[in-house]
């Protein structure tokens, strides 16, 4: 089976649409089943789509599970609702194991993702041009601080800088020897989370969500450049 996420958490990166079709037609080939988690896939920027991986590869559409939901488009996450798309007899097994471990989301949820869903979309359109206002900056401002590489992303609301240049050196009396303990560092003395490399793959970087407020996430900023100046 493929796993196959874009846009990407943590990184915020996008597949071409060139990308995913070869990925596709390399699943294809191999005779994998794919689950592909689409959740971010309105939250692009700079012009870019996220094309589904059956959009680009049709054929795969009897081996593929699409998973989504309201949370991140729609900032539901409290509501909890998701929903997968894909082969009758593969979505009623699912149904039938989690109708066992979880029971069944609650009506009010439902119907407030169909609001949502077919409703006007003039307030998420509005959040994702924010979001894209403050990925800008805290990218721009990120970069500013010598030893931390912040690439821009182009989907999602996350930056995930390498930090390795951070590494080895002594802040404010200790000494991070991986992105971990830079996390633990960065919460302790400048009270500003991140989650570490180490929680997704190899350390070195540091996940920075620009999921709030523009004066909060300036203030954050402004700490983490004052710590590392």
């Amino acid at each position: 089976m493929l796993l196959f996420v874009s846009p990407s958490n943590p990184t915020g990166a996008v597949y071409s649409p060139e990308q995913t079709k070869a990925i596709g037609e390399w699943a294809e080939e191999h005779g994998l089943w794919v689950i592909t988690d689409e959740i971010y896939q309105n939250l692009t920027y700079d012009g870019v789509r996220a094309v589904s991986i059956v959009e680009a590869v049709p054929a795969l559409a009897d081996r593929t599970i699409l998973v989504n939901g309201v949370a991140k488009t729609y900032a539901m996450t409290g509501w909890r609702l998701g929903w997968m798309v894909g082969p009758l007899d593969a979505i009623k097994a699912a149904a039938n194991l989690q109708s066992h471990l979880t029971s069944n989301v609650s009506n009010v949820s439902q119907r407030a993702a169909i609001a949502a869903l077919t409703g006007p979309q003039d307030d998420a359109i509005a959040m994702r041009e924010a979001f894209d206002r403050r990925r800008r900056l805290i990218v721009a401002e990120l970069n500013k601080i010598p030893g931390m590489v912040t690439p821009t992303p182009q989907g999602a609301f996350y930056v995930y800088p390498n930090v390795t240049g951070l590494l080895g050196r002594t802040w404010g009396g200790v000494t991070p020897t991986t992105s971990l303990e830079l996390a633990d560092l960065i919460l302790d003395q400048a009270e500003v989370a991140a989650v570490p490399g180490e929680a997704f793959g190899p350390s070195g970087y540091l996940r920075f969500s620009y999921a709030l407020g523009d004066d909060q996430l300036l203030e954050g900023i402004r700490r983490l450049q004052r710590l590392f100046a």
